[in-house]
């Protein structure tokens, strides 16, 4: 079977030391060494990135090993294949001759496989009267079986680090997660500091990322997300132990009552919008009504109500249980009502209710659809979800629809202002308006 021997190619196509150095190395198989055919194959579909080949060369490369008679891989069996490019054409589905000729070129270039061209440089086979193969030209799968323990070795490296990415990826997820929620529970608790600054290092840390990162861009990422979890962690810590020194338990309690465990936002969450939603059907019918239980009468259709609110001083008021925020994170995360303020600048909540109220009559919401978010949500909220639906105008079909469902589901305990202000924060934390 001249195994070892060194034959070189057929026609124009010249010699090279690669060639050469992979045909040494087939001489050098021991005459007991055999494998698999298919689990070597397998071995090779994972190795494929650390030997520049593709998986089309591989389909060819399939094809050629079931031209090969035994499931072993051994010096005695023969290891030279002889099928046409017709047939390995047909083997590979349909693929076409010019390019199974190319991926032949790939893998005998990779060093997977050694031409053994005939005198006329045909692929056939020469039998003895018994039947058996005498000389065979064609491709010969030595270097498979010369290369298999290395073949093995870089198959189990690519797997050890794809294992590694995936357990990267699993902890940085971990690690937005933990960020995330930290920091919408610093703001939703009211906890003084800069919030936005980590938040803002945070987005910029995930969004510097590429679309495939390199492991080393993923480790240098988690590095980095980690001190930023620490940091905000201590911030925490150092928070929780001077409210225990304080020793106030009204304090403490007033933080948990506030807190929301049922959230499930990550600091990312999607701005609710209906499409759909409910057509404004009040038609400012209401003219007189009376305040709950004091018997005074309201002006008509409530124009100087919300205007007399706009007037109060700024009183922190949790209207049916729901959270205010502080001023300044509305503002960041809602800069389109900055227009409507006095002389274009909001500078406290008597000059964002104010500027409620013209954003109300602007986008065709009833004043007693604004009042009656007022009354449920409180007057700080009602101007807030103003705000909000001024922002994502362009999404919101019925801004008067829009209030009354909100409202509604106030009413219920079904709403919250976070993952709205939250959403509203990441979509503008780019351009980053000061407020006045």
């Amino acid at each position: 079977m001249e195994t070892g021997s060194v034959t070189t190619p057929f026609g124009r196509r010249s010699m090279t030391l690669g060639m050469l150095a992979s045909q040494v190395m087939a001489g050098e198989i021991k005459p007991d060494q055999s494998v698999d055919k298919w689990k070597l194959f397998r071995a090779l579909c994972e190795a494929k990135p650390l030997l520049g080949i593709g998986d089309r060369a591989l389909a060819v490369l399939n094809a050629l090993l079931s031209f090969y008679p035994k499931n072993e891989l051994a010096q005695g069996n023969g290891l030279i294949v002889f099928p046409s490019n017709i047939q390995l054409s047909l083997r590979t589905h349909g693929m076409a001759e010019q390019t199974v000729r190319r991926h032949l070129a790939a893998l005998v270039e990779a060093g997977l496989l050694v031409r053994k061209d005939s005198p006329n440089g045909k692929r056939y086979v020469r039998r003895d009267r018994a039947g058996e193969v005498d000389e065979a030209f064609g491709f010969s799968l030595a270097p498979l079986l010369a290369r298999a323990e290395e073949i093995e070795q870089l198959a189990a490296a690519v797997m050890a680090e794809r294992l590694h990415v995936q357990r990267l990826r699993e902890r940085i997820t971990l690690c937005r997660r933990d960020i995330a929620k930290l920091i919408e529970a610093a703001v939703e608790e009211e906890i003084p500091g800069d919030w936005q600054g980590p938040y803002g290092e945070f987005r910029d840390l995930i969004e510097g990322l590429p679309r495939s990162p390199t492991t080393a861009q993923l480790e240098l990422l988690l590095d980095e997300l980690t001190a930023l979890r620490t940091d905000i962690l201590n911030r925490l810590e150092i928070r929780i132990k001077s409210t225990k020194q304080r020793g106030n338990a009204d304090y403490i309690e007033r933080h948990i009552q506030n807190s929301n465990p049922e959230s499930t936002s990550e600091l990312e969450p999607s701005f609710e919008t209906k499409q759909g939603a409910i057509a404004e059907q009040d038609n400012d019918r209401e003219a007189v009504a009376r305040d709950k239980g004091r018997g005074e009468t309201a002006y008509p259709h409530g124009q100087k109500k919300e205007e007399e609110q706009s007037r109060r001083p700024d009183v922190r008021n949790d209207g049916g249980g729901l959270k205010s925020f502080p001023l300044g994170l509305v503002l960041q995360a809602c800069p389109e009502i900055l227009a409507y303020g006095p002389d274009g600048v909001i500078r406290n909540w008597r000059d964002l209710m104010a500027a409620a109220v013209i954003v109300r009559s602007m986008l065709g919401v009833s004043p007693s659809a604004y009042e009656e978010a007022a009354n449920v949500m409180g007057p700080e909220n009602a101007a807030t979800v103003m705000a909000c639906i001024l922002e994502r105008g362009g999404h919101i079909n019925s801004a008067g629809g829009y209030l009354r469902g909100l409202t509604r589901r106030s009413e219920k305990g079904e709403f919250a202002i976070g993952p709205m202000l939250m959403a509203l924060l990441r979509a503008n934390a780019p351009a980053g308006r000061k407020v006045g």
